[in-house]
Formats: structure tokens, sequence, C-alpha cells
């Protein structure tokens, strides 16, 4: 195999484990029912006057599978830290008992897990969307470098061997899709 294909063949790998390990940090904000502290990832904190994630001020654990406990290194940052989980939109109500903030992660109801569920396909959609454009950014280099002298043959080879990356990627995106369907449907 040419330079060239290599080349191409680890810019479009680079581009799709991009992609895989986007929709798994996505994927991971998607609450399936069980408390996690992932589950807060996105939350960002007034932290004397610059907006911080929460994982930098506090230590966020889960003692059950139904509670997630925050704790604040500074007490005074308890209020701050109720409010950005509130604005953060999650659907999560934290009380603060002024030592920690306690968050009961409530059941999920049917409907509202096949709403996340569409929103898990949605993610895995807009993963397969980038691994489709490190594909066809991939076969452009190669029609570019046969273009500058690299011969058909290996040209066609390096085209067929970016199609079977693209297959292999676009398959280990619907194994994560349905692990995390059957998460968020088990009850």
């Amino acid at each position: 195999m040419s330079d060239e294909i290599i080349m191409a063949l680890d810019e479009a790998t680079a581009a799709m484990n991009k992609a895989i390990d986007h929709l798994e940090f996505e994927l991971n904000k998607i609450r399936a029912g069980k408390a996690s502290p992932a589950m807060l990832d996105s939350v960002k904190v007034d932290y004397y006057g610059s907006y911080t994630p929460l994982k930098n001020i506090a230590n966020v654990s889960t003692p059950d599978a139904r509670t997630i406990t925050v704790q604040a290194w500074e007490k005074h940052m308890l209020e701050p830290i109720a409010k950005a989980i509130m604005e953060a939109n999650l659907g999560l109500n934290p009380q603060n008992n002024g030592d920690l903030i306690i968050i009961s992660v409530p059941m999920l109801t049917e409907e509202r897990r096949k709403d996340l569920s569409k929103r898990a396909h949605t993610e895995g959609e807009n993963a397969k969307v980038s691994i489709r454009t490190g594909r066809k950014d991939a076969i452009d280099f190669i029609k570019q470098a046969q273009k500058d002298g690299l011969p058909e043959d290996e040209a066609k080879t390096g085209e067929a061997k970016v199609q079977e990356l693209t297959d292999k990627y676009n398959k280990k995106v619907e194994e994560v899709l349905t692990a995390k369907d059957k998460d968020i449907m088990t009850i």
C-alpha cells in the first residue's frame, strides 16, 4: 500500500474514532433511570465569576441507584451549585441540606424512556454523519493522490479499504446504540 493510502486510512480512522468517542460522551449524559455522576458532567457553576465544571468544585457520587450526592469543597458554593443544576434543565430537583446536595433520580415513565431512546438515536445519526464525512475526506484525498500519479488500481484498493473502515465504524455505532437502548428501556 502506498503512503497516500496509509495516510488517508489513518486520517479516516482518527475522524471515526473521534465520532465514536463523542457519541459515547453524549450518551453518558442521557440518563437511563439509574443515578450516575456523569449525569451532571454538563453542569457549569458560577465560581468566582467564571463558569466552572461541577466536578472541578465538588465531589459527585452515587450512594445508591436512585440518589446522587454533591459535596462542595467550599460550603458557600452549595446554593450556586443547586441553582446551576436546576438551570441545566436535566429534570433533576436538588435538595440542599446545608452540608451537601442530594438529588433523587425519579423513575422514568414509558413515554420518557421512548423520548430518551429517540434522543440516543439522534446522537447515533450525528455520529454516522461524522463517519461519512471522514470517509468522504479520505476518498477525496485518494482521488487527489490519483490525479497526482497514484495508480488507479491502488486508488480503487484504497477506496475499498476506506469503505470497509466506514462499515466497521457504522456497526460500532449500532452496537453502542443497542446497548444504550437496552439500558434505557430496562426498568
